[in-house]
């Protein structure tokens, strides 16, 4: 089993080759991605790091430190599912792509999030009081939670936004006769499962993972941000990985789960302000974005035309905000501002996008009060990973 860590206590890495920044000893400061602005006067900076990749592992575009290990956190959820659907799950428990999206999101436990979790438990058996994620802050629409409040109603775990990663443990128990209590343990054979097609999506071994717990009890997992920019990059186009590559046998799995989250966008965040969402139903089929806590991002770009040239490959993007953004402008910024860098975004997606792009602070009145404007420029350039 993996041992668990924590960043820079270690100088090992995920993957043979890769250099890593955890045993450097003290990290100099990631260059500023986001500026907010009052009234013209510079009030404080988003700092950070981004990173595209391609599927074969070039890098194209780089601002800041490629190999910073952040945690995953809830940017793993895309490849989790492919535990599942591995052992057969798609099959046996008639999973919709709505449920596979699920699966894979972050949820603001709106209605329609609950009805399809509620809908998959009936048909396959399983009881909303096994969920094991927590309430507390839940749900994070805030209309939901209001709505809550008002009537009387508290929460229940399904509202939570990891219940659909969660439910994941619970499908894999119930398909191979597992104790559902205590699937948030590491040695609980669910989350074995979890783990092995994490290291072979990663394209590493399970016993080389660095583990951390993850704030809904569940292990999370550490890579540097290149190697999760080539993730995303799999994910994008899974087909174009070489058959004698490791991760190939994750292709098939990886293509539905990606084909799921692109035509339920709604599914992976929600219907209100939530930036996964907004990007993916902005550039319909061409963007699987996925966030996760302390402000980082993974962007699963597939083929297609980037700005006025011609089509381009699959490729993966990590944004990752150095402090971890408790007020989400840093992250919407810098994100779409990479997205459009990148010549993904442009035109009248960015400008749907615009609110996100240079998020505004307004005050009691009404009145824009700051401004959040993205500041940076992404190289080119042309490193293999090793």
């Amino acid at each position: 089993m993996p041992t668990r860590t924590v960043p820079h206590a270690s100088p090992e890495t995920s993957r043979p080759g890769v250099r890593s920044s955890v045993g450097r000893g003290r990290r100099s400061a990631p260059p500023i991605l986001v500026r907010q602005i009052r009234n013209g006067v510079e009030e404080s900076v988003h700092r950070g790091d981004i990173v595209e990749v391609d599927v074969a592992g070039r890098m194209l575009r780089l601002i800041g430190d490629p190999e910073r290990v952040v945690y995953l956190r809830s940017s793993v959820k895309p490849f989790g599912v492919a535990a599942l659907l591995e052992a057969s799950g798609a099959s046996e428990l008639g999973l919709e792509p709505a449920e596979i999206a699920i699966m894979a999101s972050s949820h603001s436990g709106e209605d329609l999030h609950v009805r399809t979790l509620q809908a998959l438990y009936r048909r396959t058996g399983i009881s909303q009081a096994a969920l094991a994620c927590g309430t507390e802050g839940m749900p994070l629409d805030a209309l939901t939670a209001a709505r809550l409040a008002r009537d009387g109603e508290r929460p229940g775990p399904i509202r939570h936004m990891c219940s659909g990663q969660h439910s994941i443990f619970l499908l894999l128990a119930k398909l191979n006769g597992w104790r559902t209590d205590e699937y948030w343990l590491d040695d609980h054979p669910a989350q074995v499962a979890y783990r092995a097609v994490v290291a072979k999506a990663f394209g590493t071994t399970p016993g080389r993972l660095r583990l951390g717990i993850d704030g809904c009890g569940i292990p999370t997992y550490a890579f540097p941000l290149r190697e999760i920019a080539r993730a995303y990059a799999f994910l994008a186009n899974p087909e174009a990985v070489a058959s004698d590559d490791a991760r190939a046998p994750l292709a098939p799995a990886l293509g539905v789960i990606r084909d799921a989250c692109l035509a339920n966008p709604e599914m992976i965040a929600g219907t209100r302000d939530r930036l996964d969402t907004s990007i993916m139903k902005a550039l319909p089929g061409r963007v699987v974005s996925k966030g996760g806590m302390e402000a980082l991002r993974g962007l699963a770009i597939l083929p297609g035309p980037r700005g006025r040239s011609d089509a381009a490959g699959a490729s993966g993007m990590a944004v990752k905000i150095e402090d971890g953004d408790g007020y989400d402008r840093g992250t919407w910024a810098a994100s779409v501002e990479a997205l459009a860098q990148a010549g993904v975004l442009d035109g009248q997606p960015l400008r749907v996008l615009g609110r996100y792009h240079r998020p505004v602070s307004i005050d009691p009145h009404g009145r824009p009060a700051a401004e959040a404007i993205p500041d940076f420029e992404l190289a080119p350039v042309g490193e293999l990973l090793g």
